[in-house]
């Protein structure tokens, strides 16, 4: 899975349209998250650190539920923005995932058990596995 990383709300107009996993690395106004909605329109899943993630508003969380986006908290850890600007999860969790769900492990207990072994928190698998 490749989550788009947006390091700066000018970055924003100029995203994909087509973007379903994005990580914002600043601390957003709620405009910024008006913009990015309405830039990808197709967009799932809002992660951001969670110091940030303590800050957004109430009304910004009730509108992201109406627009059935999840927002989450979580980091990309080791990530380099200047190399690349999706963070992919390594292929080692995805062929984990598959071994585990092919076993009929029930997907809480692998979302536990690869959010220790990665760097990939718990909500981020359980979305991952839904998918």
């Amino acid at each position: 899975m490749k989550i788009r990383v947006v390091s700066s709300r000018e970055e924003i107009p100029n995203l994909n349209q087509d973007e379903t996993v994005i990580h914002l690395a600043f601390r957003p106004s709620n405009t910024d998250i008006f913009t990015l909605v309405q830039t990808c329109p197709k967009v799932e899943v809002i992660q951001l650190p969670g110091s940030y993630r303590r800050t957004i508003s109430k009304s910004i969380e009730m509108f992201m539920d109406m627009q059935n986006i999840k927002l989450m908290e979580g980091d990309v850890w080791g990530h380099r923005k200047d190399i690349n600007e999706y963070y992919s999860t390594s292929t080692v969790i995805n062929d984990r995932i598959k071994h585990l769900k092919s076993e009929g492990t029930p997907d809480e207990v692998i979302a536990d058990k690869l959010s220790r072994e990665g760097k990939l928190n718990k909500d981020m698998l359980l979305y991952m596995l839904s998918k």
